[in-house]
């Protein structure tokens, strides 16, 4: 699966997926990555992509014209490519999109808005819309990244170990498929005492130190079960 970012601001998203999980995995190339200007179809010699807003008001617009030459082109390169446009209107992000958009096969073109908006007539270029939630951005690259690396730590070889994603909040599940927050977890050292705050001396569960699995398994699940009720 290949992610196309569509944005104004490409060091911005480029640099910020060349780090960490998603950064070795586009560097062993596991993961593809491609980050677009949206100047680079700009008509204009000052490479315009926005106006001033019919019927008045504050702000700018990105044209119509240049995100349809745009995605004209990348549906050319990425034939196999959904195009998702991030706006606070659109669909809510949520881990199940994000598993059904790893396992359909198909690349995903996300374009990242700025400014006041979009003209409306560029949903109409668009196969679906994606919101990171009931909040407004300044703009949609903070978006795109998040997105990105929801979806791409599902896919075969980005994280390593691919059996851990599923043991992780949202994609953890019972026996009757109801999606889970993951169980805590601890490391050493085993009995501390906070400096920041007045907690008193904080320690491990006995059972993840007993090396008893199947009670370890029990322990988990029934934490898990207890934190996705209570929050």
């Amino acid at each position: 699966m290949k992610f196309v970012i569509l944005t104004l601001f490409p060091e911005m998203v480029d640099s910020a997926l060349s780090h960490s999980v998603l950064g070795r995995a586009r560097n062993e190339g596991s993961l593809g990555v491609s980050v677009r200007n949206m100047r680079d179809w700009a008509a204009d010699k000052h490479k315009s992509v926005d106006d001033t807003p019919y019927g008045g008001g504050p702000g700018m617009v990105l044209r119509v014209d240049v995100i349809d030459r745009a995605l004209a082109d990348l549906r050319k390169e990425f034939p196999n490519a959904d195009v998702g446009l991030l706006t606070p209107q659109g669909e809510r992000f949520t881990q199940q999109v994000a598993e059904q958009l790893a396992g359909n096969g198909r690349d995903l073109i996300l374009v990242a808005g700025h400014y006041e908006g979009f003209d409306e007539r560029i949903r109409s270029l668009v196969d679906g819309q994606l919101s990171l939630g009931d909040f407004v951005l300044t703009g949609g690259e903070i978006a795109a990244m998040g997105i990105t690396d929801a979806i791409a730590r599902l896919l075969p070889g980005v994280l390593g170990d691919d059996t851990s994603a599923h043991e992780e909040s949202h994609s953890l599940r019972d026996a009757q498929g109801k999606r889970l927050l993951e169980y805590p977890h601890y490391t050493r050292p085993e009995r501390y005492a906070p400096t920041s705050r007045n907690t008193g001396e904080l320690g491990v569960p006995d059972v993840l130190k007993s090396g008893d699995h199947a009670a370890i398994a029990r322990w988990r699940l029934e934490q898990a079960k207890g934190r996705t009720t209570n929050r």
